[in-house]
């Protein structure tokens, strides 16, 4: 089950993004789906879960499009809600590179309703992961963890995008899945700095008190073990396009894994593969692959 956002994703291309005041020519557009929440409950969806999407969208045109997404992907909406107004949207500029940089407005997002959170999560066969983010208000977030673990729920939080950490949350959380950009937000590490160092994520998954799991980017994730060992795992080597989305993907998949029974660094390589070939395409969940290709993909994890 996914607690989170959705979002209309309207995506420019250039070679390179403007300075403060200059105009340059993009290369192309594309709109899409996606918000952190619907695109990890798609990617889950895609390996095979049953996903439930609990989330709130507008009364506009993207709303209407978000849910019709949702039922042609084959999750359920059950408790999907429509509120008067504008569903979110987040504007993307991606550069030559693939690197992209991101505004959200979050629109119905922020109409999310703790008591119908833990309504979803308390009612109808109980999940095995429920998964959030930061795109709607973490007190949504922490009352739909608190029901999941009294149903026995695995609870991933990917902190995203970058913010402090409401206590509540954390203490509801059993995962923490952050990029290097949102461990820095957790006072791990200055954003600006190299790849943490071991210590900065022991550091981290002491203060937070439950399993740390850093995504890198090309140089894989760094996961602190119940003992406190840190351990690396690398990201296979591609041609990166867009990174918009992997995160989201990585998270999707690390879930899927997770309800299916399978162990953490297990997980850690599905999630990392399927993230990885999300960026070889354009776009967040377009860039996503088949059920058939994942099958392929992960014939050997």
């Amino acid at each position: 089950m996914i607690v989170g956002s959705t979002m209309m994703d309207l995506v420019a291309y250039a070679d390179r993004l403007p300075e403060a005041g200059e105009t340059v020519v993009g290369s192309s557009f594309q709109t899409g789906f996606g918000g952190k929440g619907a695109n990890q409950a798609v990617m889950a969806r895609l390996l095979g879960a049953d996903v439930s999407m609990v989330c709130c969208v507008g009364t506009d045109g993207y709303g209407t499009e978000t849910l019709a997404n949702f039922a042609d992907r084959g999750i359920d909406t059950t408790w999907a809600r429509r509120v008067p107004g504008a569903s979110g949207v987040a504007p993307i500029w991606v550069e030559s590179g693939g690197q992209n940089r991101i505004i959200i407005l979050p629109g119905a997002n922020l109409a999310m309703d703790p008591d119908v959170a833990v309504a979803a999560v308390s009612g109808g066969p109980a999940p095995g992961v429920v998964a959030g983010q930061f795109e709607i208000p973490q007190g949504v977030t922490a009352a739909a963890f608190g029901a999941a673990r009294r149903r026995g729920a695995i609870t991933v939080l990917n902190p995203a995008p970058a913010a402090a950490l409401d206590p509540a949350l954390a203490a509801a959380s059993d995962w923490l899945i952050p990029n290097e950009v949102e461990l820095a937000a957790l006072g791990g590490t200055d954003a600006g700095e190299d790849l943490p160092g071991d210590d900065v994520l022991r550091s981290v998954a002491d203060r937070v008190d439950c399993r740390l799991l850093v995504t890198l980017g090309e140089a894989g994730s760094a996961l602190v073990t119940t003992g406190g060992e840190v351990l690396r795992l690398p990201a296979p080597a591609v041609d990166a396009i867009d990174t918009t989305g992997a995160g989201d993907a990585f998270v999707g998949g690390f879930i899927w894994a997770l309800a299916g029974g399978r162990g953490e660094i297990d997980a850690i390589r599905v999630a990392t593969t399927v993230a990885a070939d999300s960026v070889t395409r354009p776009g967040t969940q377009l860039s996503f692959a088949t059920a058939e290709d994942y099958e392929r993909l992960l014939a050997d994890i």
